[in-house]
């Protein structure tokens, strides 16, 4: 049983060695897998946790009958184990990592078409913008400067 000190250090310890027991080298770097043809595979993993944990000693409904204190704690843990890739190792001993659920770098034929869908979008907002302009030159409104002047230098 726990003394009253050392309650919420029981209950980090206790949560601390169960997330241990999941989470060790092997889950970011994984066991190595060599193929029939002397080709090495290596997943590689991310990992991202959260912990809390708290307590609180409270009197009981009627502390003049029982005064010992109540204690209530608790505690909770999330993990993700997220793939990342793999180290590929050929039998010549050449390393290469091959990406999992990462977008390829775009070509420039892609970088064209993904700006073409979108310059709708991107015209629609500088007409907002230059429609308040318009507006607040309507009202008297001092224009807010877009950049500030400088002087040619030669």
């Amino acid at each position: 049983m726990a003394t009253e000190s050392n309650k919420i250090q029981e209950i980090i310890k206790e949560s601390l060695e169960n997330i241990r027991s999941i989470i060790d080298a092997n889950t970011v770097i994984g066991t190595p897998m060599e193929t029939s043809n002397g080709v090495t595979i290596i997943p590689v993993s991310k990992i991202a946790m959260g912990f809390g944990t708290g307590g609180v000693d409270f009197d009981g409904k009627h502390p003049e009958h029982n005064p010992q204190k109540n204690f209530g704690g608790g505690g909770g843990t999330g993990i993700s184990v997220q793939p990342v890739g793999f180290l590929v190792i050929s039998h010549e001993g050449r390393v290469e990592m091959i990406n999992v659920g990462q977008k390829a770098p775009k070509d420039t034929i892609e970088q064209i078409a993904d700006l073409l869908e979108r310059t709708p979008d991107i015209v629609y907002r500088l007409k907002a913008i230059f429609d308040k302009f318009v507006e607040m030159k309507q009202d008297g409104e001092p224009l807010p400067e877009i950049a500030p002047e400088t002087e040619a230098q030669e």
